[in-house]
């Protein structure tokens, strides 16, 4: 996307400064019912999942028994389930993890991808939008915190709200039956949000620093090289597959690279897999890339080896200087 289309920049505004809506019911969701749905789920992902209560989520890696990542994604605590919330594409592949360590645990995994949609509504005033449009709050309080979430009745359609940082703070995701999305949208748009494209999305999550797996993350990554340990790994939880790579890593004390963000001179926007160096030497690789109208410059998600990773490095490009900068950008 050019950094002077219009049409672009007033979604990516929306998104970041004002309300904008993007439609994301590619999304997975997966919901895990029994009554050993948390100690399931505990014991298969770096979250401390047992701890949750009602109205409360958090970020998660499941990771395979070399503790490589098998996928990153928010889980949602509700009284009756577990929701599982993470990119397109990621359904059978998750879902299939699951069963096949779910042995004789009474629980049930539902693979809601195609029956519930989601949208995202960004930013600081989707709130104020969101409750001149809802009814009653079923279940808790209207989610301000990271990772919480209510049930409300929206436009008269019952939808799930979880508070997202995804294109930075402030979102809302939205999530309901299919066939309750398209009027839900035209509601909140008629409210006074903008719809806005992908494209627009891209571009605030990278200024947010929020990873994708598929594209910033792979099975190839250690969750550690991702750097989201606050957010979503737990070093006092006890065993879970895949913990012993983990604190293995933890006694060591670090990684040899690390994702993170990188700014480049000039406009030209770096393509996924452009290498990065210093001197002579190759020290990291591009995975995702934007023009930030934030920075006026090309933004980067990158793996960075260690030595290099620190903020106000310098790096070269084959096309461009570069310097590691701190996400999210505020």
């Amino acid at each position: 996307m050019s950094p002077a289309d219009a049409g672009f920049l007033a979604e990516y505004a929306a998104l970041t400064s004002g309300v904008g809506l993007v439609d994301c019911s590619d999304r997975t969701q997966i919901e895990i019912t029994g009554d050993d749905r948390a100690p399931f789920l505990h014991n298969l992902t770096t979250a401390a999942i047992r701890s949750l209560q009602p109205g409360q989520g958090c970020e998660a890696f499941a990771l395979d028994v070399r503790g490589h990542t098998l996928g990153h994604f928010l889980v949602f605590c509700t009284p009756h389930s577990l929701i599982i919330d993470s990119v397109a594409g990621q359904n059978e592949r998750l879902a299939a993890q699951f069963e096949r360590y779910h042995i004789r645990e009474r629980i049930e995994i539902h693979d809601r991808t195609d029956e519930w949609g989601e949208l995202l509504l960004s930013d600081s005033k989707a709130r104020a939008i969101l409750e001149s449009l809802m009814g009653t709050i079923s279940d808790g309080a209207f989610p301000t915190e990271p990772l919480s979430h209510c049930q409300a009745r929206l436009a008269d359609h019952t939808v799930w709200l979880r508070n997202v940082e995804i294109a930075g703070s402030g979102g809302v995701l939205i999530s309901a039956a299919r066939e309750s999305i398209a009027p839900v949208a035209e509601a909140i748009l008629a409210a006074g949000a903008m719809r806005c494209s992908a494209a627009a999305l891209e571009t605030a999550r990278i200024e947010a620093g929020w990873p994708v797996f598929g594209i910033d993350i792979s099975d190839k990554n250690l969750p550690q090289e991702v750097d989201r340990n606050a957010r979503a790994i737990s070093f006092t939880k006890g065993c879970y597959l895949g913990q012993e790579t983990i604190a293995r890593i933890d006694a060591l004390g670090h990684v040899n690279k690390t994702l993170c963000g990188v700014r480049f001179t000039g406009s030209e926007v770096p393509l996924p897999g452009v290498e990065l160096r210093s001197g002579d030497a190759a020290v990291g690789t591009v995975t995702s890339a934007t023009f930030s109208p934030r920075l006026s410059a090309p933004l980067a998600l990158a793996y960075i080896r260690r030595g290099f990773n620190t903020p106000r490095t310098k790096l070269t490009s084959p096309s461009a200087e570069a310097e590691i900068i701190s996400l999210p950008l505020t």
